[in-house]
């Protein structure tokens, strides 16, 4: 069986959540005997078609970029050549581009497309795309929410209920760095024994804002890992409120997230919007089982954690809610420690990559026996 993945970007050239969910089921189903193409686009004129953890990697040339969607016609071309070869059409939604090439090619491939995320702030332009974006999740055999709570709340995925299956995301431990002694300890030094953590993009959503405004009042270590269109504003906020103990960090290797995360007392995560549709960083997190605080946004951020077991859920832009569940957790140690555990076992039961590949693997197949026998 062969799967081809389309989505506007993929690794090798950015490592962004969808990216890595990509990277995920491409090298599980590798293991698994399926062959995997993924095709993405990306603007270095030179991009190859690479082999990554035993799946092929391709890349069709980006002409143009408008609101955060990327257009290139070598791609049409790129994409009829990698789809009449495959048994299976794996589509990553949003993405607009998409559809008009899925369309355009005129596919006759069983097709299954993961709703990452519903769109939230490109009103205006949704208005324009609705009656595409209707057409192509109408035109698919199967169509993937990664968590119950997701599919619960999308008035979008409610409209296509009979054709949702969900498929929750799912991380591989094994290709995470072991941290070595000597970076433990520069950061045991550096921060101290005792600290909070938020990793990822550093980007509207991601409710830092809130966070930042929440650290007034504490005096414990908040560490803010990542990168991101914001950052200045938000180390301009913490400047102006007089704050000390929340450290940018930066874009960090894997080696030094990784012993930030073995470290860290817990996870913070105040996403308050539902551009935050899963939260990969905090999965992360309850795979180095941490206690966490995450907001109630309707999204797999609370089928992540869940409140009260394996961390703390708060109601979404409060700053006071937030400080108040970071003072819990910081003053009962005990109680922190066991949501900690929970959470790890959460992750071993419910968000193994293994577990994820296996669902997708069996999904392909039931799409290739379907079409078969509607063929004959």
């Amino acid at each position: 069986m062969r799967v081809l993945h389309f989505y506007k970007t993929s690794f090798p050239d950015t490592m962004g959540g969808v990216e890595q969910v990509i990277n995920q089921i491409a090298r599980g189903a590798a293991k698994l005997g399926v062959k995997t193409d993924v095709l993405s686009l990306s603007p270095d004129r030179a991009a190859r078609t690479v082999e990554i953890d035993g799946y092929l990697a391709h890349r069709a040339r980006l002409d143009l970029q408008i609101a955060s969607t990327g257009f290139s016609a070598s791609a049409f071309w790129r994409f009829s050549q990698l789809a009449k070869k495959a048994d299976v059409i794996h589509y990553h939604f949003p993405w607009p581009f998409m559809d008009v090439v899925h369309f355009a090619t005129r596919v006759k491939k069983p097709t299954v497309v993961t709703y990452h995320s519903d769109i939230i702030r490109q009103k205006t332009l949704l208005k324009l795309y609705n009656p595409l974006k209707r057409k192509f999740l109408a035109s698919m055999d199967r169509i993937v929410a990664t968590s119950p709570n997701y599919l619960a709340t999308s008035d979008v995925l409610e409209k296509f209920s009979n054709k949702v299956s969900v498929i929750p995301i799912g991380i591989d431990k094994a290709t995470y760095p072991q941290p070595m002694p000597d970076r433990l300890q520069f950061w045991r030094e550096k921060i101290g024994p005792k600290f909070f953590l938020f990793v990822g993009l550093i980007r509207y959503y991601k409710g830092l804002h809130i966070l930042v405004e929440a650290a007034q009042g504490t005096d414990y270590p908040i560490v803010i890992v990542g990168a991101g269109p914001i950052e200045q504003e938000l180390k301009a906020q913490a400047a102006q409120l007089g704050l000390r103990n929340i450290h940018f960090l930066g874009h960090l290797p894997d080696e030094d997230k990784v012993a930030l995360l073995t470290l860290c007392y817990g996870v913070v995560f105040p996403s308050h919007l539902r551009s935050e549709a899963f939260g990969i960083s905090l999965l992360e997190g309850a795979m180095y089982g941490k206690p966490m605080i995450s907001s109630e946004i309707g999204t797999g951020t609370t089928f992540i954690n869940i409140g009260d077991e394996t961390g703390l859920v708060v109601p979404p832009s409060s700053p006071v809610a937030l400080r108040q569940a970071m003072r819990y957790l910081w003053e009962h140690p005990e109680v922190a420690a066991n949501m900690g555990k929970r959470a790890e076992e959460r992750y071993w039961k419910h968000f193994t990559a293994e577990k994820m590949v296996k669902s997708y693997v069996d999904l392909y197949g039931e799409l290739v026996r379907h079409h078969h026998g509607a063929g004959r």
